[in-house]
């Protein structure tokens, strides 16, 4: 199989959490619904069990069980504590959980144990032959967090018959148009290039029974909701929805509810904020002064640094000044070649770079063991960003630490930061 379609699996280690979360149910709104205005969306909270608990007592599948074991996974985190079992007994759902607290295998392993306890259908005499349908659509926003998705699926699922093949843009459509011909159960994709597919009859998405949106609070924004309605308009309307993300604001729970009927809300932790075991502070410094300071602090021994600029233009320029400057690094933008942004975060992965410079392509979804620092060289544009940005550190509950350069006229913008995102951000000062 053609490595852009399929991926070998990793080894992790077992990762745990603190015990505790919510569940609120939320009313399908109906024209007649006083909850269907655009004014704040009321929540019922209802408690959750998020206690860790052994894989093997959820009753699932035996080689399912093996690929968990395999991925080193030994008991439920939080959020899959909460989500599996609902996952499970069929019910459609909105999941929010900080940054690397688990959200992948809390809908994976349930996506997989229900195709492999339900045979699939009998075939459809109105689809394309050619073109076998798949069972289960997952999107997400970026290449790299489809690629690291499917990788999960793949080694979850490596001692079962369950297929699945990753569809992103940047690289030829041919071998993803074999995978899909030939039939998977499972497609992970992005919007633009799903849609490509589609307007080919590659895909055949006539028989989806389970839907899951990662990143959703991306995946609603303008830039992804069009091409999301029209692969949604093409699914059936009995299917099962899964909506996960570490930002929800109530914009994306109002869309949510419009493709889902009667969603269960799980919330592990505080909304749409960073990880407790992340220690965050500011540096006030000046425009002209932040290369010098970049590279003083680099120079200082300690693990890897992950540095986010604003634009494509700035990490290329910033990397290329830190790699005159002795660092060894490299960067990662949505203008470098699918095999270029693989080379940055494999090389990153593997220590061969200190340092990624990024944009905030690397904000969600890039899930690399041991990041010591997130750097946000230049300030980020909303709590969102902030909050995905810094989640690249302090993953599993493990010490992490994030720092934000802000020049003195941003003052004003650092303080609006500070309380939509709740936390307070220690300030250092340099002076020009």
């Amino acid at each position: 199989m053609d490595p852009h379609t399929t991926h070998s699996h990793r080894r992790r280690s077992p990762r745990r959490g603190r015990p505790s979360g919510h569940a609120v149910r939320t009313p399908r709104p109906t024209p007649n619904h006083p909850h269907s205005s655009p004014g704040a969306l009321p929540l019922e909270p209802t408690p959750c069990d998020t206690a860790p608990v052994p894989f093997a007592s959820l009753g699932l599948d035996p080689r399912l069980l093996d690929g968990i074991r395999d991925l080193g996974f030994a008991e439920t985190r939080p959020i899959q504590s909460a989500v599996i079992p609902l996952v499970l007994a069929g019910r459609n759902l909105i999941a929010c959980a900080e940054t690397g607290s688990g959200k992948t295998a809390a809908f994976a392993v349930p996506l997989l144990q229900r195709l492999l306890a339900r045979p699939a259908a009998a075939g459809d005499a109105a689809l394309p032959a050619s073109s076998p349908a798949s069972r289960a659509l997952v999107l997400a926003p970026t290449r790299e967090l489809v690629v690291q998705i499917e990788d999960e699926i793949h080694g979850l699922s490596y001692h079962t018959s369950v297929t699945s093949a990753a569809v992103y843009g940047g690289v030829e459509m041919a071998a993803q148009e074999r995978a899909l011909r030939a039939g998977v159960d499972i497609i992970v994709a992005t919007p633009g290039r799903l849609m490509d597919h589609m307007r080919q009859q590659n895909a055949n998405l006539g028989r989806i029974e389970l839907l899951v949106l990662d990143e959703a609070d991306r995946m609603m924004d303008m830039g992804f909701w069009p091409d999301v309605r029209r692969i949604i308009a093409a699914l059936p309307d009995q299917r099962q929805t899964l909506l996960f993300s570490a930002t929800m604001p109530d914009e994306v729970m109002r869309l949510a509810i419009e493709i889902m009927a009667d969603p269960c809300y799980i919330q592990v932790g505080r909304r749409s904020t960073p990880a407790g075991s992340i220690a965050h502070r500011s540096c006030v410094v000046p425009a002209s002064q932040k290369v010098k300071w970049l590279v003083a602090q680099l120079r200082r021994p300690g693990g890897p640094v992950l540095v986010f600029t604003r634009t494509k233009i700035g990490a290329e320029r910033l990397a290329r000044q830190l790699a005159a400057e002795g660092v060894r690094c490299t960067a990662l933008h949505a203008d470098r070649t699918q095999e270029q942004r693989r080379a940055a975060i494999e090389g990153f992965r593997a220590g061969r770079y200190k340092v990624l410079v990024a944009t905030d392509i690397a904000a969600r979804g890039l899930d690399i063991d041991g990041i010591h620092t997130v750097i946000n060289f230049d300030l980020p544009d909303s709590s969102e960003a902030y909050v995905h940005r810094v989640g690249r550190t302090g993953r599993s509950n493990e010490a992490g630490y994030a720092v934000t350069l802000v020049t003195p006229d941003e003052l004003q913008d650092l303080s609006q930061l500070e309380k939509s995102v709740g936390v307070r951000l220690e300030s250092d000062r340099v002076d020009a």
